[in-house]
Formats: structure tokens, C-alpha cells, sequence
């Protein structure tokens, strides 16, 4: 319901609430404790700079403008002391980007959106004061509505691990109960058998002997609850947590930024993440943007274009004083076209881009200072300045620009804002000859389906912006004689010179004009550009003044305002005429496209979760290798359509009526996404109709009737059910993008992903509003970024670059979760494995809970003889290299399934560890039974020593076969476990510890007369062996099967899927039968891997000399022919460096080591190649 306040009450004029705020509350705003209105500031036009990073994480300054009314009529404190409007809106919700009310004041109603807002969190700048009505105070802000909650974070091994330890205390409680009866009954059958011994027993029962013999059991065996286990685990954690603070590949030298582990008991969780929530702004780029490209009436130019090297002699900027020492963006063809001023086109061009924006000026000095709401924004207005167009000066309603040295004012009549359903801007102006245009700029998607014709030059530009994707070379589609044109395929090579015939004239006369043709073409979104296309048109009168009676009536609606402002919108933006289009680099940090392949071959998923607009998240999500060409893109009526799909095709009911909503919300995907890949963009509006969150929807769509079919019971139950599917959807998708979404809706998409799929999430971004994200996933990355320190004083950890978080994750999580699970599996194993002699013995002792080894071995055990190796395997131990785990990075999913502990893992060392205790213990027994060795040893201290002895040996021997990476500090740490047995036992069993406490020192000399024994010796031999033979047994196994760690990475990529030929088209195109099916003739050279050894080799019946020999030998569209340029990215992705390309490498028997059954790359240099056609055996 909307909410009505009139202002009451006011502050006087004073500091800010020093008595705390109210709704209505008139007020100078010298700090944000409240969101409001603005009214009127010291600037002119009533601006007010603002910084909003802590909202959206923007650095660049936005600005608020007030209403034209208040800002003349309020022009001092008393008149603004008298002021009595009164607003409606609506009530208080999470929206960050949004606001609808009005304000009605003397009589008239004004409408009031969100560039009227000033929002709590904002940090004024460059406005000296600025007033404001409070429209929602405390908790009813904004920001406060997008706060989340803080919560101790915990590891699934942590956790698995609290679990463990109260399975383990509930086995203890149970088997001293059961020994404890055993000692009832024993004792009850005792007394009955020899009764001439009744005279001890007079005093207890078997019962109470059953009684005590409990708590007995409970105090010798608890040393099986693994209490120092946590100690050490801290330990392990801290030191790993330095390991990550040291290391300087992860050091940013610029800014002498180091990693920090700020978090010291997470490190494990690091090794099993699957879902990866980064923001965009400051953590996938540097937020710089440079103008590169352009396209006029059907012209390229820019960078790339052979023209931009040189400057036009002159400077040729002598029409403005405005313009920029130094150029990102020269070309001397335009800055000629642009001076002469002869093309109209041109001219246009240039005028929109310097009217068609919200850019805020100031003038300092002779200089121009613009403020920008985005980067991309500003690159365009500099671009124009720099051609002689500059933006001047802009007020409440008119834009002022200087045209080649010539000063005009524009009236502005209305501004059509960009949204991200709308996908563009228009700005409407009057120029000073009293013409109406106006000016349009946006997406090629949307500016395109809205020109009044396309011609040639139409066409061109099409084509630059390659609306209709050309297939990627050797891509699905592609012919090496058509790759001039998109969906050229069908032609065949023969009709080439015909099909040129018929399209080459027209561009022969392009060349002839100094334009490239399209064989020379770069177009811009194979270099990842920002793209928009700009048009424009002429307005009548006529038509403007029906227009804008009916834009003022829908811009003051408080409900359903937005779709009645779209409305008019698009009858405006129509019939429009093409100007051309614009090609903008955002700079992505370096690094983040390898980073993020590798995290996608480490099975890791990557979601951008952003507050900027659509496009600028799609041109991201290509630069950085997140979306492909070959994804289909879904967006808000394909996300529709497929949950409707899902929930029609899925809603069935059983003969009871019950509704089977686990069968409507299946992991079933459509049939069309089984044969291509998925990328889902979707904007925080869309998500908070789909997800219900915070707010009740007034209208419920076809989705909530279609739950109410499934009977649920609650809106909580129906709200749960569209989470899940929505999460279904999402995760089947290879990318996910949100667009527009504020701080809370990034923590609710963490927590439902967290929530429905049961996943490890981690969450990177670099400020403030990236902070509730970081506290709600699994682990919170912060970028020491441009953006304050707000996300990296909430993180887990903290980072430079978002490059550093391959090295993180695939090297140091890995390790650590390997480490933790080693150390896990040896500290149980080595317990049971020592301990549970205690149980058996009990069965030979009449269940008396007497101890079977010296007090003192009881208490170091598990300090001294055990610890010290089973700590360095916590802390040292590696499978493979950091260079390794980089190479294949598909080691870490072993991370994400629990394969290294988990509760089958527990099971089995619990057994491990019984086997190795029952083997140590019998086997001592069997030799002890009448007496053994020459000294006739055969008493009860003398078979402890032999037990201890065979079963401590055990465990080392154990530790040491398993441990992979051996330092100096691993030797150490065996060596001195033993030497520290020999000195303890040494220590505590002498004769002259026994004669000063017997009581405390029982074993005197008990492991000198067994040890020295040969007999004894041999038994603890026996008892070694045993044990040892099924880890040597297992291990043995595993190498001859290939399954140890690199071995299993390299069956999965299919290295051993045998033979495959790649026969080669002839080099005349015409006859031969590239597939080697036998339809056609076999050509005379082909290449066969063979993969069949263990080892992929590649021969030929004839040598390739050359690179494009190579090139020229390709079979059919199936196979990709790559470049040098591509094999050194890919290098560089692997993170391994190559000194130059050579075509004679790839010559005849080389070693191949094989990724996937799909793909090859040349060992040693690294060479890939990668065919998308089914194998054919050789």
C-alpha cells in the first residue's frame, strides 16, 4: 500500500539528527543516516554528487537532482522552513534501484523516482550542503532492508567431524557397557566355580563389580576420544594459513598487496568449492574504459583499422582547447571527416554522442572534469570531445555543447531512461533552429528491429557488430572457403567465384572509398568490445504534443508507472534512422579468462552477481570467457517459458490428490539442452518476482497458479518450491549472470544455492555491497580493490586479484583438504590401531579393566610416539606439485565428492585400525602363551612392551608408505618419534625411576629384557609384516590398475580411448572423402592418433613442414585448425610458458597427452588440438 507523509517537523536547519530521525523530517543533509528526497543543494540545478560504493560497489561519482519546482522556489532556509509538501510512495522495500511516488505540493503532483533519492549508505561529494525530506528512517532504509545476518562459519569436515567425535563417544559408551556386563557375569561365574575365593567377593556383587567395572572402562578407554585431535587441527590450520600469507605468487607487486588468510579455520573447505558468486566491478575488471572502435554510415575505424597510428598534423584538435593531451582512441581518417564537418551522418554521430547521456561537468580551471554514473558513459562523451564535440554544461533542462568550436544550447525535453528490459536510452531535445529530435542509443538487439529501412550501410554495421554470430573456425557450420560471411556454409567452395560476382562489387566500392571490406574485417564482438548502436530521428510538433500530455500523465501514476512509461517509450523509438555504432574495451583485470577455464575444468561454476547494467554484464561475461558464442542465452521470457515448461510437464497428481512435487521440481532438463550449452542472465527485478522475497506480489502469474494446482499447504511451502525450481534451472547452466541486483539478493541467491543443492559456495567481490554475499557463502574472497576495505574486513580471505584465486583454490585448497583428510584418517587410524588392545585384553583379564600397557605409554602415545608424523603429513604433505595441480585441474574434484574422508573413509580406518590392533595383540598372544625366547620372557610386562612395540611400528611403517612428498622436516618427524620411544621407555622403565617411585614407575627394565630378546624381536617382525602386507597389497593394486591421482585425470580425459584417424580434406577441396567413411576417395595423407598404449602418439604418412600444412590438412568442418596466437593463450591459461610457435613440432610420432576422449595437446610444447566429429578408429 502506498505510504502518505506530510512534513510536519523540521531540524532548524541544524546538524542531523541529533535526536534521531523521523519520516517527515526536513532536514541539511550533512550525512546519510536515512533515505530522502532531495529537495534542493548548493549547486547548481540543485545537483548532489554522491558516492555510492558502498551500495553497488561503484567508485565513480552519481549524481541526484531535485525537482525543477523545489529547486526554484526553495531558495533559502525560511522559505525551506515553510515548505509543506506531502509524498506518497511506496512502502519500505529492498529495491535498491528503484523508487515510485509523487509529490504534491501547492496544488500540482510532480513525479519522484529514484535520481531523486538520496539513500542511506551515500557519501556526499563536491556539494557543499544539500536538503532532503527523510522518506524511510532506521530499519525502513534501504540498506537496512538488504542487511544480512552474521553467522559462525564452519567446514563440512568440521562439522562431519563434531559427528564423528559424538559416534565415537556413544562406541565408548557402549563397549564399556558391554565389557561391564561381561565383568558381571564373569565375576557371578568366578565366584560359582571357586568358591573358596568367596571371601573376596563378601563385599560387592557382580552387579556393583559390573557397576564399577563401567566407569573403569569408560577412564581407560576414553583416551579413543580424539581431544587432542582439535588441537592439533587448529595448528594445521594456522600454519597452512601462513603458507597462503607466504606465498609471493599470489604477492602484487604494484601495490604491495600480499595475500592474507584472515579466517585460520576454513582452509580444507577451500579444496571442495562448487560454486563460485563474484562480483564484476573492481573483482572481474579494473573498472577502465577506453574508446577503441567505431562504425559511421557503414565505416570502421579505430584501433586495428591500419589509420589510427598517427595523429592529423596540426594536433588536430584546434576547434576545442577541451581536448585531451593524449588520445586512447586516434584515427586521422575520422578526426580529417570530422574537421571538414561535410558528412551530415557523421555530424549526428558526434552530436548524439554528446547530448545522449547523464554525464554531470565541472569545470575546473580550463579544464572539463566529467562525472559519470559509469565508466562506459564517460568514454563516450571524451570520444566526442575529442572530436570536437564537447559537453559543456547541462542543467535542469538544457544541454549545452560546443560543435566544432560553435557553442549551442539544447532544450531538453524529455529523458527515456535505460533500463534493463529497455536495453536502451533517448534523450529528446529542441535544438537552438527549434527542431525536434531525438536521440537513441542502446543495445544492437534492440536499435536494430526499430530503424525505418536497412540498407548496405545498415548491413556493414550489422556485420561489425556481428549480430548474426559467425561460426568460430572449425566451429559447427564453418567451411574454409565461406568464413566471409555469416551463414555463408551452404556455398560451395566451387561457387565461390560466382557468389563473389554477385556481393563483390559492392564491397570492391567500399574499399575504393578507404573502407575495409569484409575479408579484412574485425569485427567487434570477436574482441569482446562493449557495443552499442546509436540512431536518431525527427519529431514533429504535432506528434510531440500528443506525446508528451499523455508522458506527463503516466509519469506521476503510482501504480504500474514503469509499464505505462515503457509504453510510450517504444511508440517514441520508432522509424528510427542509423547512425552507427560504438566499440567500448572494459578492461578485465589480468588473468581472469584463463582463471576462470581452469575453474571450470576444476568443475567449479562460475556466477557474476552484479549491480550493473545487463549489457555491460553480457560484454563482461564474454571478454572473460564466461558466456561462449555457442551458448544459448536465456533471458527473462526464456526463463518463463522453461519453468512453465518444467511445471506443466512435470505436475502430476497421484490417485490420492496428493500433489508429487518432487516430480515437479526434477533435475529433468528440456530436450534442447541436452545438445547445447546454457548461459542464464536474469535482473534482480526478475528475481524478486520469482523468488517472493521480502514482499507480497499483488499479482500472481501463471507460476503461482500452477502451485496452487500442487496443493501445497502455505505460501512458505510454494515460496520453497519456486526457489528449488528456479535453483534447478540455474545450476543447469554452464553460466549464470545477474544483472541489477542489490546486496541482499546476492546473499539470497548464495543461500538458496547453498540451500537446495547442498554445495560449498565461496564468494568474491571487492566492496561494501559485496559484503552480505561474503558473509552468507561457505567462503568470502575480498579484493583489496579501489573500492575501501568493507569486503576485505568481512572475508575469509583476501586477495589482489581475482587471477590469485586459481592458485588459491586449485593449489592451497587443495592441499589443504588433502592434508586435513590425511591427517584425519592416520589420527583415528593410529588410535584404534594402538588402543583398542585395551579391548581385547579385557577378554584374557576376566574383564577387570586392568590396563595392558604402562601408564606412561597411555599418556604419550598420542604426544609424543604418534603425533609428530601424522602433524607433518597435516602440514607438509602434497600429491602433486603446485605446477601439477595447475596442469590438471581436474584433480580438485575429488575436493567437491568427499572422495578423501567421508563416512565409508571412517569405516574403513576404523576397521584398518581394529585389524592392525587385533593382528599386533593375537599375534604377541600366540607367542606368549608358555614362554618365548632364550631368556624365557613370557610375563605380563614383557608381552605390553611386545604389543605396544609391534603395533607403534605399525603406524610409522603405515604413515610412511602413504606419505608422498617427503622433506627434511618428514624425516625428522619419524626419526623422532622413535628415538622418543627409546628415550621414554628408556626413561620410565629404569631401575633407578622404579626405586625412587614404584607406584608410579611399574615396568622396570621391561623393554630391555623383551627388545633385546632376537625371539621377541622376531615376533614384532611378524606382527609388522602382517599389518603391512594389505596397505602394500592395496597400493600395488592401485598403480597396476591406474588409479592413482595423475593416472585417474588422465583416464578421465580419455587418454585410453584407442585409436582415431584424422583424415584431412584434399588441398583441392573437390573429391576426396574427409570423414574416411568409404563413401569417397581416401585421401592421400592422414594422421592417426594412438591412443591405445597408455601414451597418444600422432603419425603421418607424410612429415607436415609447416604450419599451414597443418592448417590446409584439416578434416572437414569437424575439426578446429587452430592458431599460434590460440595455443599460447591456452599455454598461458595452464600457466606454462612457451619461448615461440614452430610448425615443424608438430611433426610425425610425437608424444600426445590426451584431455578429454575429444582432445589432444602435444606434450613437452603443449600443442592442442580439439575436433567436435566422432572418433573413427585408425
Amino acid at each position: 500500500m502506498p505510504r502518505s507523509w506530510l512534513r510536519t517537523r523540521g531540524s532548524g536547519g541544524g546538524e542531523f539528527w541529533q535526536g534521531g530521525a523521523q519520516p517527515g523530517d526536513l532536514s541539511r543533509v550533512l550525512l546519510f543516516k536515512a533515505d530522502m528526497l532531495l529537495l534542493c543543494s548548493s549547486e547548481p540545478s540543485s545537483l548532489c554528487y554522491v558516492e555510492t560504493a558502498d551500495i553497488d560497489g561503484e567508485t565513480n561519482l552519481k549524481f541526484r537532482q531535485a525537482l525543477l519546482v523545489t529547486h526554484q522556489e526553495l531558495v533559502s532556509e525560511e522559505i525551506m522552513a515553510a515548505f509543506d509538501g506531502r509524498v506518497t510512495c511506496e512502502e519500505p522495500n529492498s529495491r535498491m534501484h528503484s523508487f515510485t511516488g509523487t509529490l504534491e505540493w501547492r496544488g500540482e503532483t510532480y513525479s519522484l523516482d529514484s535520481e531523486r533519492i538520496l539513500l542511506r549508505g551515500c557519501k556526499i561529494r563536491n556539494t557543499d550542503v544539500c536538503y532532503g525530506l527523510v522518506i524511510y528512517a532506521g530499519f525502513d532504509s534501504k540498506i537496512m532492508k538488504n542487511c544480512g545476518k552474521i553467522k559462525q562459519k564452519k567446514t563440512k569436515l568440521d562439522r562431519m567431524m563434531d559427528r564423528l567425535v559424538i559416534i565415537i563417544f556413544l562406541v565408548l559408551l557402549v563397549t564399556s557397557l558391554g565389557l561391564a556386563v561381561a565383568s558381571g557375569f564373569w565375576a557371578r561365574m568366578f565366584q560359582e566355580k571357586h568358591s573358596y575365593l568367596s571371601a573376596l567377593y563378601k563385599r560387592t556383587t557382580p552387579a556393583q563389580q559390573a557397576f564399577f567395572n563401567f566407569w573403569g572402562f569408560t577412564i581407560l578407554l576414553s583416551i579413543i576420544i580424539p581431544m587432542s585431535m582439535y588441537i592439533t587441527f587448529e595448528f594445521i590450520y594456522l600454519v597452512n594459513s601462513f603458507f597462503i600469507n607466504w606465498d609471493l605468487e599470489m604477492y602484487y607487486a604494484v601495490k604491495d598487496i600480499p595475500a592474507k588468510a584472515r579466517s585460520t579455520s576454513l582452509n580444507d573447505q577451500l579444496g571442495q568449492i562448487e560454486y563460485i558468486f563474484s562480483d564484476k566491478t573492481g573483482t572481474l575488471t579494473q573498472n577502465v574504459m577506453s574508446f577503441k572502435k567505431c562504425c559511421i554510415n557503414g565505416t570502421i575505424y579505430g584501433t586495428g583499422t591500419g589509420r589510427e597510428n598517427k595523429q592529423p598534423s596540426g594536433s588536430g584538435l584546434t576547434w576545442s582547447h577541451h581536448g585531451e593531451k593524449k588520445l586512447d582512441f586516434c584515427d586521422a581518417t575520422l578526426l580529417e571527416a570530422a574537421r571538414r564537418d561535410s558528412d551530415p551522418v557523421l555530424r549526428e554521430f558526434l552530436r548524439l554522442l554528446a547530448l545522449c547521456h547523464t554525464v554531470m561537468v565541472e569545470e575546473k580551471g580550463d579544464q572539463l572534469v566529467y562525472q559519470a554514473a559509469s565508466p562506459d558513459e564517460e568514454a563516450l562523451v571524451l570520444a566526442a570531445r575529442n572530436l570536437g564535440y564537447v559537453f559543456l554544461a547541462r542543467t535542469q533542462d538544457t544541454i549545452t555543447i560546443s560543435e566544432l568550436g560553435v557553442e549551442r544550447t539544447y532544450k531538453v525535453l524529455a529523458m527515456l531512461d535505460f533500463n534493463s528490459d529497455r536495453k536502451r536510452m533517448s534523450v529528446l531535445v529542441r535544438d537552438p533552429r527549434g527542431t525536434i529530435r531525438l536521440y537513441t542509443k542502446g543495445a544492437d538487439t534492440v536499435i536494430l528491429e526499430r530503424l525505418q529501412r536497412r540498407g548496405p550501410d545498415e548491413t556493414f554495421t550489422e556485420m561489425a557488430l556481428d549480430v548474426s554470430p559467425m561460426p568460430a573456425w572449425g566451429g559447427k557450420g564453418w567451411s574454409p572457403c565461406c568464413w566471409l560471411w555469416p551463414g555463408c556454409p551452404g556455398v560451395p567452395c566451387c561457387s565461390f567465384s560466382l557468389w563473389l560476382q554477385d556481393f563483390g562489387p559492392s564491397f570492391s566500392s567500399r574499399s575504393r572509398e578507404g573502407r575495409p571490406d569484409v575479408s579484412s574485417l574485425q569485427r567487434f564482438a570477436e574482441e569482446t568490445l562493449r557495443t552499442l548502436c546509436l540512431a536518431s530521428k525527427e519529431v514533429s510538433e504535432a506528434e510531440y504534443s500528443v506525446w508528451s500530455r499523455r508522458h506527463r500523465e503516466a509519469s506521476i501514476l503510482l501504480q504500474d508507472r514503469a509499464r505505462e512509461l515503457d509504453k510510450l517509450y517504444e511508440e517514441m523509438e520508432q522509424n528510427l534512422q542509423l547512425l552507427g555504432a560504438t566499440a567500448i574495451e572494459d578492461k578485465l583485470q589480468d588473468g581472469v579468462p584463463e582463471t576462470i577455464q581452469l575453474l571450470k575444468l576444476g568443475n567449479i561454476k562460475v556466477w557474476v552477481l552484479t549491480g550493473d547494467k545487463q549489457e555491460t554484464a553480457m560484454n563482461i561475461g564474454y571478454a572473460c570467457k564466461l558466456l561462449t558464442d555457442d551458448m544459448e542465452i536465456l533471458e527473462e521470457k526464456e526463463i518463463c517459458k522453461i519453468l512453465r515448461t518444467y511445471w506443466v510437464s512435470n505436475n502430476h497428481f497421484s490417485s490420492s490428490g496428493e500433489a508429487l512435487c518432487s516430480g515437479c521440481l526434477s533435475q529433468q532438463r528440456p530436450e534442447a539442452s541436452r545438445n547445447k550449452k546454457r548461459a542464464l542472465i536474469i535482473s534482480g527485478d526478475f528475481l524478486d518476482k520469482i523468488l517472493h522475497t521480502g514482499e507480497v506480489l499483488k499479482e500472481k502469474g501463471w507460476l503461482w497458479q500452477r502451485l496452487a494446482c500442487c496443493r501445497a499447504t502455505g505460501s512458505q511451502e510454494q515460496s520453497s518450491l519456486v526457489e528449488k525450481a528456479f535453483v534447478d534451472l540455474a545450476t543447469s547452466c554452464q553460466a549464470v549472470i545477474c544483472c541489477r541486483v542489490t546486496p541482499k539478493q546476492k546473499a539470497l541467491i548464495v543461500e538458496l544455492v547453498k540451500k537446495h543443492k547442498k554445495a560449498i559456495t565461496l564468494a568474491i567481490g571487492d566492496g561494501a555491497n559485496d559484503v552480505n554475499m561474503i558473509k552468507t557463502a561457505d567462503i568470502g574472497v575480498g579484493i583489496s580493490g579501489l573500492e575501501g576495505m568493507q569486503a576485505v574486513q568481512c572475508s575469509d580471505y583476501a586477495l589482489a586479484q581475482f587471477s590469485y584465486l586459481q592458485r588459491l583454490l586449485l593449489v592451497h585448497g587443495r592441499w589443504a583438504y588433502l592434508r586435513i583428510c590425511k591427517f584425519l584418517r592416520y589420527f583415528f587410524y593410529k588410535t584404534f590401531a594402538g588402543l583398542m588392545a585395551q579391548v581385547w585384553f579385557a577378554f584374557h583379564s576376566g574383564f577387570t579393566a586392568q590396563p595392558l600397557y604402562e601408564g606412561w605409554f597411555l599418556a604419550l602415545y598420542n604426544i609424543f610416539y604418534t603425533a609428530y608424523p601424522v602433524l607433518s603429513v597435516g602440514l607438509l604433505e602434497q600429491d602433486v606439485s603446485a605446477k601439477k595441480s595447475l596442469e590438471f585441474p581436474e584433480l580438485y574434484v575429488i575436493g567437491q565428492q568427499d572422495e578423501l574422508f567421508n563416512y565409508r573413509v571412517f569405516g574403513i580406518t576404523l576397521l584398518h585400525g581394529v585389524s592392525t590392533s587385533l593382528a599386533s595383540f593375537y599375534i604377541a598372544l600366540w607367542a606368549f602363551e608358555d614362554h618365548v625366547g632364550s631368556k624365557v620372557v613370557g610375563d605380563y610386562e614383557s608381552f605390553a612392551v611386545t604389543v605396544a612395540t609391534s603395533a607403534l611400528l605399525s603406524v610409522l611403517v603405515e604413515i610412511i608408505l602413504d606419505t608422498k612428498f617427503w622433506t627434511a622436516l618428514s624425516f625428522l618427524m619419524v626419526t623422532a618419534s622413535l628415538l622418543l620411544f627409546c628415550f621414554f621407555s628408556f626413561l620410565t622403565q629404569s631401575i633407578d625411576a622404579f626405586r625412587i617411585a614404584p607406584a608410579i614407575f611399574r615396568f622396570p627394565d621391561a623393554s630391555w629384557n623383551a627388545l633385546t630378546d632376537p625371539y621377541v624381536l622376531l615376533v614384532v617382525l611378524l606382527s609388522l609384516v602382517v599389518n603391512t602386507i594389505p596397505s602394500l597389497t592395496v597400493h600395488l593394486y592401485l598403480t597396476i590398475t591406474g588409479k592413482t591421482t595423475i593416472q585417474q585425470v588422465r583416464a578421465a580425459r580419455g587418454l585410453a580411448w584407442g585409436g582415431v584417424c584424422l583424415l584431412p580434406a584434399s588441398v583441392s577441396g573437390a573429391g576426396q572423402d574427409a570423414a574416411g567413411d568409404g563413401k569417397g576417395e581416401v585421401p592421400q595423407r592422414s594422421h592417426c592418433l594412438d591412443c591405445s598404449g597408455g601414451t597418444c602418439h600422432l603419425s603421418s604418412v607424410a612429415p607436415l613442414s609447416s604450419w599451414w600444412s597443418l592448417m590446409t590438412l584439416v578434416p572437414k568442418p569437424g575439426f578446429r585448425a587452430l592458431s599460434p596466437n590460440w595455443f599460447m593463450a591456452r599455454q598461458k591459461a595452464l600457466g606454462r610458458e612457451t619461448s615461440s610457435w614452430r610448425g615443424s613440432a608438430f611433426g610425425c610420432s610425437k608424444e600426445l597427452a590426451c584431455r578429454t576422449p575429444q582432445t589432444c595437446h602435444l606434450g613437452g610444447t603443449g600443442v592442442w588440438c580439439r575436433s567436435w566429429y566422432h572418433p573413427q578408429p585408425c
